[in-house]
């Protein structure tokens, strides 16, 4: 498994297909809603080289991550503005071990065993003992269903359903996302978009923008609401390599299965704050209701 893992950083198949594992997603660890300040910014203020982000909970003894701010309204690429990104989201160490323990996770989330063995009760016949119990010198025996006889019934063979389900400690989901977007970022698979919104709603738009700016042949546009622009879901719906997905559904698994992460600037905005807001908690308090408003 942790060879498949290292293969997932940069090998992709033709077919993706989303994964639909509700608590692998950023949705599991959210706790409250945004603050007016992550609001992002318009497009006149975004064009600016000194746009600055204020980032929450900074160490004093860490430097900010820098990334480009980029366009899509074009297939050449523009660089808008630089932003900072915070450290402890996008500068964690590469835990591969973190990696696999959270895709396996997802993998293992929904799997169900089906298989079933016939115990004696369940098979036909076997009512009659086959002898007597006395007198043919042969071992006494009630039943030929027993599982001492061939074509008997099995004793301890498998019983669906089965499941394979488990909940991965909460700092591991946490730390496999920051994790993740850490080495995105670090192999230059990252990229910050200003929107999603394109001129056109053809498909070679997308293909020849993806071409000329030398992307992997797998993308993951990830924007703040589920409510994608209408011309960036005409362009990728017949396309298997290109998804949309919100970002409350991002996830360890699909980031690796992807070859590019193409984040929108709200999108950014509101992954960093869940993220923190998760990372700084009470770890002493009630996590039982760390999903409900608090109320002072």
């Amino acid at each position: 498994m942790l060879q498949n893992i290292s293969k997932l950083f940069r090998n992709c198949g033709h077919r993706f297909l989303l994964p639909k594992f509700p608590m692998s997603t950023l949705e599991s660890i959210e706790s409250n809603p945004l603050d007016s300040e992550l609001v992002p910014p318009s497009s006149s203020l975004a064009k600016s080289q000194n746009f600055k982000r204020k980032l929450e909970f900074m160490p004093p003894n860490m430097e900010p991550k820098q990334a480009w701010l980029e366009n899509l309204n074009t297939t050449d690429e523009e660089k808008i503005s630089i932003l900072e990104l915070h450290p402890q989201v996008f500068g964690s160490m590469p835990r591969i071990d973190v990696i696999h323990k959270n895709v396996r996770w997802q993998t293992l989330y929904g799997r169900m065993d089906l298989r079933q063995a016939a115990s004696r009760a369940e098979l036909p016949g076997g009512g009659r003992k086959p002898w007597p119990q006395k007198g043919l010198g042969r071992a006494r025996h009630g039943s030929n269903r027993s599982p001492l006889f061939y074509n008997g019934g099995k004793a301890h063979g498998p019983r669906a359903p089965k499941s394979y389900f488990y909940m991965l400690p909460y700092d591991l989901r946490v730390l496999g996302l920051t994790t993740t977007l850490s080495v995105k970022l670090a192999q230059d698979d990252l990229h910050i978009v200003e929107s999603l919104d394109i001129p056109t709603d053809d498909q070679q738009y997308i293909e020849e923008l993806v071409q000329a700016r030398m992307w992997g042949p797998s993308v993951l546009f990830v924007d703040e609401q589920d409510v994608m622009p209408e011309n960036i879901t005409k362009a990728t719906e017949n396309t298997r390599h290109f998804n949309l997905m919100p970002a409350y559904g991002l996830n360890v698994f699909s980031m690796l299965k992807h070859d590019t992460l193409v984040l929108t600037l709200a999108a950014l905005n509101r992954i960093e704050h869940q993220l923190l807001l998760n990372i700084h908690r009470n770890k002493n308090g009630k996590h039982q209701f760390r999903y409900m408003p608090s109320h002072h």
